[in-house]
């Protein structure tokens, strides 16, 4: 006989939702309404954010139109590709090996994390005296060894090059943790079978640890996408989007369009609404991807 299932009483069943709900009333005022509000703006042009003019979408025509946007395109994808790609690479590496550490992991873990909490402004300060051309702390070192001083921040590909290392240096123990945690929740009798069928340590990377790492390696890669076209905190007080412009990536195009003269807040508010949609939509392409290979 099956046993009667006993009827929770309604507040019970409406308590968890009260709980969430002041944080959910939060998140709506100032998340999903500026947002919303966001949208409409794009629709509209303010040189003071009091008088507004209907312009439709002339303000996306006027971006997609604009050659200063495209050079601005191309370099957020040029640093959010590299960005990806050396953390994904270099946060697998660190975590296989703080993960074999038997002692003093807890140490290493502490200390590759310790970036993540440094403040983004403190972090393009600090970059920006080690980086200097003259007197800087890293063409200080290499002189040591007969190298002339790199023009890190002076030279247009050397400063793409320089604030890809740095956005990866910050975000790097972040990553590692999402990895890490992803290897401990492996099975080790995997590699116990592995190892007596005479795997080697290669052959077992390839064929348990990355395979099996998948889903925290799509993690990775999700946030890794959303945080390199987001870069702008370090990059505004490390070189200012210079030298002449070649590290201007799309949320500083957007802030200087709202917040430096000439100020136009309908042109910044369709370039936030478009960069919206092209993490959006990477991140549905990600996710899809993985979803469809695991699938297979």
């Amino acid at each position: 006989m099956t046993p009667r299932r006993r009827k929770v009483p309604w507040g019970l069943r409406l308590a968890p939702y009260l709980f969430l709900l002041p944080n959910m009333a939060i998140f709506a005022v100032f998340t999903i309404y500026p947002a919303i509000n966001g949208v409409n703006i794009s629709l509209y042009e303010s040189p003071n954010g009091r008088v507004f003019r209907w312009v439709g979408l002339g303000n996306y025509e006027s971006i997609l139109t604009s050659s200063e946007f495209w050079q601005v395109a191309r370099q957020t994808v040029t640093y959010a590709v590299a960005y990806v790609l050396i953390s994904l690479v270099l946060a697998t590496f660190v975590a296989v090996l703080v993960n074999q550490q038997r002692r003093g992991q807890a140490f290493f873990r502490a200390s590759l994390f310790v970036p993540v909490l440094v403040s983004p402004v403190v972090v393009g300060l600090v970059f920006g005296w080690i980086l200097q051309r003259q007197g800087g702390l890293l063409n200080e070192f290499l002189a040591l060894f007969g190298v002339d001083p790199v023009p890190w921040l002076v030279d247009g590909t050397w400063a793409m090059v320089s604030i890809i290392l740095v956005g990866v240096w910050t975000q790097l123990g972040f990553y590692m943790l999402i990895l890490l945690a992803g290897l401990q929740a492996i099975d080790p009798t995997l590699y116990e079978a592995a190892g007596m069928d005479g795997a080697t340590g290669w052959q077992q990377f390839w064929g348990i640890t990355l395979p099996l790492l998948k889903p925290s390696a799509l993690v990775v890669l999700i946030l890794g996408t959303i945080h390199g076209f987001q870069a702008f905190d370090f990059i505004w007080t490390l070189t200012g989007g210079g030298p002449v412009g070649a590290t201007t990536l799309i949320v500083q195009y957007i802030y200087e369009n709202g917040f430096i003269s000439p100020i136009r807040y309908g042109t910044a508010a369709a370039g936030g609404v478009i960069l919206f949609f092209v993490v959006f939509t990477l991140t549905i392409i990600n996710w899809a991807l993985s979803r469809g290979k695991d699938d297979e």
